[in-house]
């Protein structure tokens, strides 16, 4: 759970009290979590992000770590804060490693789809070998062809271009 009001959560402020005031949703629970309004096992409270285990994790260990502002998608998250959220990501990933004695972790996010709550979070996830996961959480499939893989690589490159600024 969280520390009580004013004592020191992991990594950073007091736990009750948002180091900053970042736009929240109040329907939203992770909202709630950065708030200080809604339990959780905090492994991380600090003026970037906060991280806390997974209510229903595939294994123990399993963290979710979220920005303190309210942001649906990964493109919704501004620039400036993609780096500091994921430097937390990889700091994360070997700690829930050798915290768990996993031989690895898996990180992961979903951009709305399967998004079970609506605010941007990465799932860092203890691995290790013969743990039962099998690749990915979803059957894999191939390309048609060749030319099938290069006109979707085509595609996705096009529309990377045409989100990136010039230079």
């Amino acid at each position: 759970m969280s520390p009580a009001r004013g004592e020191s959560a992991p990594g950073g402020s007091a736990a009750g009290a948002p180091a900053s005031k970042d736009p929240v949703d109040p329907p939203c629970v992770f909202c709630r979590i950065v708030c200080g309004d809604e339990p959780a096992h905090e492994v991380l409270r600090d003026a970037v992000a906060v991280a806390f285990l997974d209510v229903r994790p595939l294994f123990p260990g399993h963290v979710l770590v979220v920005p303190r502002p309210h942001v649906v998608t990964l493109p919704d998250l501004a620039v400036a804060g993609v780096a500091p959220l994921f430097e937390r990501v990889r700091m994360l990933s070997a700690a829930v490693r050798d915290a768990t004695g996993a031989q690895g972790s898996f990180v992961a996010l979903n951009n709305q789809v399967s998004q079970s709550v609506p605010h941007l979070h990465v799932h860092v996830v203890p691995r290790t070998r013969g743990d039962g996961l099998r690749g990915f959480f979803w059957p894999r499939t191939r390309y048609d062809s060749d030319d099938h893989a290069a006109s979707v690589a085509a595609s996705i490159g096009e529309a990377y271009r045409s989100l990136s600024p010039p230079g």
